[in-house]
């Protein structure tokens, strides 16, 4: 079922606008506008979603302000069947969070549309860190985590979503007979040599990255000379703070392994049920909103969105999702806001600091891709 046309076309002119270059009274406007026409739409599509929102303090219709809009806690996500906006033979994949043993993960179901309004999101946003040009891309993890799409996690779907900006595909990392993974460094050191004058991409899973590369590469004490490479990771720091590896010495291993400069080592954040949105570091260290996206950062005893300076309780808003109702979510993770409007960086808009887990929440995995394979009638959870 298409969406309605206006719709369609806001979310196109939201991606079409500046991507960090919107005064943020003029952003707020349009994406409150056409948050309120997707949330009607939700609405319609689902009664569960339909009876929470009615039940919200605020009518949605008369909210004046993104934060006063309905949003859903994060462990919505985990209901069977996933919540969603579409029929269940529209469901192209189905992206699911990993969780720790006795956890149950967070699913969310994309049809054609969102999967592809997804994939633009991201695209986007990395063009404007690493510029447009394709280059031979280096992932570091297995090839089986690229190519069976059955067992992907949402590492493997950001792997794939950086695709678009590679002329070929190199996995650095193999499994061997007994499952575990390990540094394929003959192929590596074939390839730096190959790249010891070419830009190049690199991606990989935060922990994968320290335990699988760096770790091995420094125990030996080579150094790959690779110093045109932008390196993009993601997840995996809970783990790493408790070996104490903080943020810079992350950054420093990984510059001294590739021997490139740290500000080509990008931390991005991003969750599943926010697919397709993703927040790099800029050269200050702050992580940017875009045009059709907003974080509001709430205190975590009152839930209202704190001043400059302050900490608290993310919360992530997108207009990109319309197959299931991932408009505007409330995390388990606490970011200070850096400011509302600029940053020495340049870009402008809405900038903040990851500052970790909620104490005591469930520690999130990467997670899994499932291509959906739904029989026509298949539950989707309209009409639960």
């Amino acid at each position: 079922m298409s969406i309605p046309v206006e719709i369609a076309q806001g979310i196109e002119s939201q991606l079409a606008a500046p991507l960090y270059g919107l005064h943020p009274k003029e952003r707020q406007n349009s994406l409150l506008a056409l948050l309120k026409k997707e949330l009607a739409y939700a609405c319609d599509r689902n009664p569960r979603f339909r009876n929470y929102a009615e039940h919200w303090p605020v009518d949605f219709h008369a909210a004046h302000t993104l934060a006063d809009l309905p949003y859903l806690p994060v462990g919505a996500f985990k209901s069977n069947p996933p919540l969603a906006l579409v029929n269940a033979n529209e469901v192209k994949r189905t992206l699911t969070s990993s969780a720790t043993t006795g956890q149950v993960p967070s699913r969310v179901v994309l049809d054609a549309e969102t999967a592809k309004r997804m994939t633009k999101g991201v695209t986007t946003i990395i063009k404007d860190f690493i510029g447009p040009a394709r280059r031979p891309y280096l992932v570091i993890d297995t090839p089986e985590k690229v190519n069976k799409q059955v067992e992907l996690g949402a590492r493997g779907a950001a792997i794939q979503g950086l695709g678009s900006f590679a002329t070929e595909v190199i996995c650095c990392l193999r499994g061997d007979p007994g499952g575990n993974t390990n540094l394929n460094l003959e192929k590596l050191l074939d390839c730096a040599a190959k790249w010891r004058e070419t830009e190049v991409l690199a991606y990989g899973f935060t922990y994968v990255i320290w335990t699988q590369l760096v770790q091995p590469l420094q125990r030996q004490g080579i150094t790959l000379d690779i110093p045109n490479v932008r390196l993009l990771h993601s997840g995996g720091w809970k783990r790493l703070e408790r070996e104490a590896v903080t943020k810079d010495v992350f950054i420093a291993g990984v510059a001294s392994v590739f021997g490139c400069s740290p500000d080509r080592v990008i931390d991005f954040y991003g969750m599943v049920e926010n697919v397709g949105v993703v927040y790099p570091d800029c050269e200050r260290g702050n992580k940017h909103v875009p045009a059709f996206a907003e974080v509001v950062v709430r205190n975590p005893l009152t839930l209202e969105p704190v001043a400059v300076g302050q900490r608290g309780l993310v919360q992530v808003c997108s207009v990109l999702p319309t197959s299931f109702p991932g408009f505007l979510v409330l995390t388990e993770d606490m970011a200070e806001i850096i400011d509302y409007n600029e940053c020495p960086c340049g870009r402008r808009g809405t900038s903040f600091r990851f500052a970790g887990r909620v104490p005591k929440a469930e520690v999130r995995g990467c997670g899994n891709l499932e291509t959906t394979r739904q029989k026509q009638g298949q539950g989707n959870g309209l009409h639960e």
